[in-house]
């Protein structure tokens, strides 16, 4: 198929189509970051056309269009796109994009990159969920070797990879894909802030005074989330799980003495974060854990698998601790020297704060648009040459 041509606009605007495998009402870390991203956009003056299952009619003054999808059947709530290349191929031939971006490529993104390959379009995607991981936790027959095989032919389709950490970049050239490049991920510094502790909360909480310790994220079976059962017979410390999956019921009976609060937004997560002792998670399959890095600008020291993305997000020893994969009674024996030490924790929190102050999203998004620029010139490049 001929190449498509894109259209005439000021040199510096660029027209980027963003395909995303989820979006609102779903939050995760794949809708935030395509928040994000929009939201940057817009605000350096680019256009914008997001192709998602789900979404408002709009986000950022961007049209969203909606994708044909279907219901994951261990995710009822969860909504993926199944859109077929030639229905893709018309959106980017009405669109004309400089750039394709792929959020978190699966059985969407494998059809939007097939679709952008026939009309010479380039491409970046943004690695961000672990499908092969996934897969070997609910150990279907098969599904590992199967998802191992999606994430080569997408991502070799592509002009350039990102991964949000330095696991993730080895797992993808493990896995033969090429043309990867690091790209982590953002937060917001005001919104994930040490002065948005909570003493009102925190009595709430624990009105017998006792510390903290909390775990955000999807309460689902890969976050392996039994490994709180080896903090919930300590005194000193009330849990709270903030969060929701298919996991909730389950988790409620397991931890009876837990503090569940839900799906928590904007000022609420910020207030829930920043009023924890300790942030603890539990999953070793995450390819960046953004909720460990919204702990850190929160103050908080973290706990968390040296596995995947907590690797480059916490500073074993400085502003956390890493421990074994699924070893939930290392992970318990460092949650303990932080409840048991004050001055340890108030050192590491401080910490936590300083590690990540060059991780604000604006400059994060702004290597983005640098990605971007650099795969247009050198498919232009490229194209001259031939």
């Amino acid at each position: 198929m001929a190449e498509l041509l894109p259209l005439p606009r000021t040199e510096d605007r660029l027209r980027v189509l963003v395909v995303s495998e989820s979006f609102l009402p779903q939050v995760n870390g794949v809708t935030n970051s395509v928040r994000r991203v929009l939201e940057h956009l817009a605000a350096e003056g680019h256009d914008a056309v997001l192709v998602a299952p789900t979404g408002p009619p709009t986000y950022a003054g961007f049209p969203v269009r909606r994708a044909r999808g279907t219901h994951l059947r261990l995710y009822p709530d969860f909504r993926i796109g199944l859109d077929t290349r030639r229905r893709l191929r018309a959106v980017m031939s009405e669109v004309r994009p400089d750039v394709v971006h792929l959020a978190s490529p699966a059985a969407l993104g494998h059809q939007a990159a097939r679709a952008a390959a026939d009309l010479g379009i380039p491409t970046v995607a943004v690695y961000q969920t672990d499908l092969v991981g996934f897969a070997e936790r609910y150990d279907v027959p098969g599904s590992a070797r199967a998802m191992a095989a999606l994430t080569r032919r997408v991502h070799a389709r592509v002009d350039r990879t990102l991964a949000p950490s330095t696991a993730s970049l080895a797992q993808l050239r493990d896995l033969g894909v090429p043309r990867t490049q690091l790209w982590p991920r953002g937060v917001d510094l005001q919104a994930f802030h040490p002065v948005h502790r909570d003493a009102g909360l925190r009595r709430e909480l624990a009105p017998d005074g006792r510390l903290l310790v909390g775990y955000v994220g999807r309460l689902a079976a890969e976050k392996e989330l039994d490994l709180l059962t080896h903090l919930a017979d300590d005194p000193r410390v009330r849990l709270v799980v903030v969060g929701g999956g298919p996991e909730e019921q389950r988790l409620r009976t397991l931890l009876p003495g837990a503090a569940f609060l839900g799906v928590l937004h904007g000022e609420e997560l910020g207030r829930a974060h920043a009023s924890l002792d300790v942030f603890v998670h539990t999953g070793r399959h995450e390819t960046y854990c953004q909720a460990a890095q919204e702990a850190l600008a929160s103050g908080v020291p973290v706990v968390a698998p040296r596995s995947g993305g907590p690797v480059d997000v916490v500073a074993d020893g400085v502003s956390g601790f890493l421990y074994e994969p699924g070893d939930g009674r290392a992970m318990a024996w460092y949650v303990d020297r932080l409840v048991g030490h004050r001055l340890l924790r108030r050192t590491m929190g401080l910490a936590a704060r300083r590690s990540v102050r060059d991780r604000g999203w604006p400059s994060v998004n702004a290597a983005l648009v640098t990605h971007y620029r650099e795969v247009v010139a050198a498919r232009a490049g490229a194209a001259l040459a031939g």
